[in-house]
């Protein structure tokens, strides 16, 4: 079954599910609910929205991948020594 079907399945059920079955589906993911919510404080949306910002009007430091790549091999090979 795709996970779509899944969703579906579970947003159907959770119509018309007792409240006991409800508090305890709640219950199993509660920790995970709410830390996705956390997640997207409003501080978080607005350091995200200033670096998307500073992207776009050029101010950001941005990185090639080459670049990039370089970087984490030279990361790499400065903790084997």
């Amino acid at each position: 079954m795709t996970t779509t079907a899944i969703r579906e399945k579970l947003v159907n059920y959770l119509q018309v599910a007792d409240d006991k079955k409800i508090k305890a589906i709640y219950t199993m993911v509660e920790d995970e609910i709410n830390t996705i919510e956390n997640d997207w404080d409003d501080d978080f949306i607005k350091g995200m929205e200033a670096r998307r910002k500073s992207y776009l009007d050029g101010t950001a430091k941005t990185y090639t991948w080459e670049e990039t790549k370089q970087a984490a091999i030279d990361r790499i090979a400065a903790g084997k020594k």
